[in-house]
């Protein structure tokens, strides 16, 4: 118990280290910028305190659940080697934790109402959500072939710039965008967990080569599927944007204006929806293992224990974040854009884009995973450092797109460009890692503070239709960091070459 105690101190310590650099981005804004206090400055220091715990307990119940159980799984299922089984598993595991992902259910639900109901809510979901299963069991063959991963990704982005001339400008930016909302926070530990332990049970595979990549492939099938979904839709039905401009404001405003206020009742409604996420990842897992693999969990006291700390964690973190920072984060979102100071708008996306991926679990609980599996090479705040520069930078140009206006495509295509000219200059091992980098940065905090910003740019200036300019901040938030993370590799690399020289 005394062990216990220390480990968490330890993690409440790191997390309430993690929470600095949002309060300061906060708290800067608040005083400077729009010059006066929350009302609510109590509830907001509780919510903080909150989080703090929550990531806390979500840490601590990775180690002893979900990573132990992810791997095991995949060191059986290479055992019994049944190839069928296998994929089954993956692309259950896919499917089920994307379709009620919370993220994926908000974007769709604004995609339907700015496109006046043209844009079908649950097809969406059903879309992205079977694409993401594809892409698991995509990711999961790739390791059993030993087939090296920059071919699928490179291949994939050609195919997605290539849809994008096709399709309709209205789903091209929520396509995008459909590819990083839909890496949860439960999602990617256990995800990552497979992929390593699979490669780390077949002879011939590295762990940090070969297990990382499944997320990769997760966020990016999705801006495929759903493209193809919106050229079958709009070719159906073709209609002008300008019939739904007054659908598009309402619907705008109410993602703005979805936090501004607290109330007790939504307590239970939020631990209620945190065991709906996680119950299919369990029913998933759990018939699996009973009634495929047939073999009871290791350490079932301990997994079980681990699973239910997950709960309370992610359910403390979303709890926090809804008492203090969406509201305040959301408001001065909507304040800038009023303020009509392009520099401000770049600051705000520049800083809240760093700030709020350095806190984001899903980044941590990777970070953690590839320091682990590659012996010490890879630092894991570094990494995240790395990874919140990308998500800082590329959320900056996505709001700069937006004021300037311009084509989303011709952005996206200069950044896959980049992201494949560093595929051949990075060593191996820091690739796989760079591609997942972009799926884990847009999860439980990143994502509600960008849609909003995004949306609300588009609502404020002249000239911008939410529907197409709105969306697309995620995916520059899910391009960039892959460019930072294998320029932080070639840079490792040559600092190492030069101590050896």
């Amino acid at each position: 118990m005394g062990e216990s105690l220390k480990l968490f101190a330890g993690d409440l310590k790191n997390a309430f280290k993690d929470l600095v650099p949002i309060v300061a981005v906060v708290a800067f804004f608040q005083v400077a910028v729009v010059r006066q206090l929350p009302e609510n400055l109590t509830s907001i220091l509780l919510g903080l305190f909150i989080v703090a715990v929550g990531l806390a307990l979500f840490i601590r119940g990775l180690e002893l659940g979900i990573f132990p159980i992810g791997e095991n799984l995949a060191i059986d299922f290479a055992k019994k080697g049944s190839l069928f089984w296998l994929l089954l598993f993956a692309f259950t595991i896919g499917f089920s934790t994307t379709v009620a992902e919370p993220a994926l259910i908000a974007v769709a639900q604004k995609a339907a109402a700015i496109s006046a109901g043209k844009i079908d809510a649950t097809l969406l979901r059903l879309t992205v959500a079977f694409s993401v299963g594809f892409a698991i069991a995509l990711g999961v063959f790739r390791i059993l072939a030993g087939h090296p991963i920059q071919y699928y990704i490179i291949g994939g982005y050609v195919l997605v710039v290539l849809i994008t001339f096709f399709a309709p400008p209205e789903i091209v930016g929520l396509a995008y965008d459909s590819g990083g909302v839909t890496t949860s926070t439960v999602t990617v530990p256990l995800v990552a967990a497979l992929g390593i332990g699979l490669a780390s049970s077949i002879k011939g595979r590295n762990p940090a080569i070969d297990g990382f990549g499944l997320i990769a492939f997760a966020s990016l099938t999705p801006m495929i599927f759903v493209q193809l979904y919106g050229i079958v839709v709009y070719a159906i039905s073709p209609q002008s944007a300008h019939e739904t401009i007054e659908v598009m404001e309402k619907a705008v405003k109410g993602t703005v204006e979805a936090h501004e206020t607290f109330q007790l009742g939504d307590i239970l409604w939020d631990l209620l929806a945190v065991l709906r996420d996680v119950a299919p990842i369990l029913a998933v897992i759990f018939f699996f293992q009973y009634l495929i693999l047939r073999r009871p969990v290791v350490r079932l006291h301990r997994v079980t224990v681990g699973i239910i700390l997950v709960i309370l964690g992610l359910y403390a973190f979303i709890l926090g974040l809804e008492m203090g920072l969406f509201p305040i984060g959301e408001t001065i979102a909507f304040q800038l854009t009023a303020m009509k100071n392009d520099l401000l708008i770049y600051l705000f996306a520049f800083l809240i884009g760093f700030s709020t991926t350095m806190a984001e679990p899903a980044l941590l609980a990777v970070a953690i995973k590839a320091k682990e599996v590659s012996e010490g090479r890879i630092d894991d705040t570094v990494l995240r450092v790395a990874v919140a520069m990308g998500v800082a930078v590329g959320i900056a140009l996505g709001a700069y797109r937006i004021v300037a206006g311009g084509s989303l495509h011709s952005y996206i295509i200069v950044g896959y460009a980049a992201v494949i000219l560093l595929t051949w200059l990075a060593p191996r091992y820091i690739i796989p890692i760079a591609y997942d980098s972009g799926g884990v940065t847009t999860s439980t905090v990143t994502v509600p503070l960008v849609a909003a910003l995004g949306l609300g740019l588009a609502e404020n200036i002249k000239g911008r239709n939410p529907l197409v300019d709105g969306f697309g901040l995620i995916a520059f938030a899910s391009l960039f960091p892959m460019v930072t993370v294998m320029g932080y590799g070639i840079y490792a690399e040559f600092i190492a070459r030069r101590k050896t020289s």
